[in-house]
């Protein structure tokens, strides 16, 4: 049957489209676009429904409900693989927005914390291993948002 091989053609070519490309403009153009033309074949579908009657007949879909049903299932896999995607993006930015901030509110260990854990030498001074450079890490943070957002735009 033709709608097995479009079914099918249409699940790979989603995967591959979101997969290779998520994340940049050409993706959320075609993401508009593709809800735009979503919503005008909807549209057709309740004001035309023998034309959809016709075109599942083409297809090799009995009736025009069922082809209706089938594009709503490679719809729905759409929104999921997107939604997906875009939770995982999300995750990355808030683990490199939490770094940042740990970074930029680190400070140099006390001598009464380095007694606490065991240090035996306690008479010594505790030397400063935690010396951030605010600006280092301003920058870091601006770079790495800018490159999120070029990725996102």
């Amino acid at each position: 049957m033709l709608i097995q091989f479009l079914l099918i053609g249409g699940v790979i070519v989603l995967l591959v489209f979101f997969l290779r490309h998520h994340g940049t403009t050409k993706t959320a153009a075609g993401v508009k676009i593709g809800f735009a033309l979503f919503m005008v074949l909807a549209a057709v579908a309740v004001l035309r429904p023998a034309d959809v009657s016709m075109l599942a007949e083409f297809v090799g879909v009995g009736r025009g409900t069922d082809l209706v049903l089938y594009a709503l299932v490679v719809a729905f896999g759409f929104a999921t693989i997107n939604t997906y995607l875009r939770f995982k993006e999300l995750e990355l930015r808030y683990a490199r927005l939490a770094r940042a901030i740990a970074l930029r509110n680190a400070e140099a260990p006390r001598h009464e914390d380095a007694a606490a854990v065991g240090n035996t030498a306690v008479d010594k001074p505790v030397a400063n291993t935690a010396v951030v450079d605010n600006a280092a890490v301003d920058n870091a943070v601006v770079n790495a948002e800018a490159k999120d957002q070029a990725h996102s735009a």
